[in-house]
């Protein structure tokens, strides 16, 4: 699993980093940052507490294992 943090809509409110500093921080200018580490098992909660707390929504979990195939694929 990974974060996906859109940074045209973070206002940088700050809850990410409060509530799951293990995944986030805030760039110099204010905004939130995704750190580059897997969402282990462990950190699932804390990351899922994250996208809940987003006043506008800028979080959300995406799985990377793909599940099926590719429309077209050979």
């Amino acid at each position: 699993m990974r974060i996906v943090l859109d940074a045209e809509r973070c206002v940088g409110a700050g809850q990410c980093e409060a509530t799951a500093p293990e995944l986030f921080t805030q760039g110099d200018d204010g905004l939130g940052l995704v750190r580059d580490r897997p969402v282990t098992p462990e950190l699932l909660g804390p990351a899922r507490e994250a996208v809940d707390r987003c006043p506008v929504r800028a979080i959300r979990i995406e799985s990377s294992v793909r599940t099926g195939w590719a429309r077209g694929a050979g």
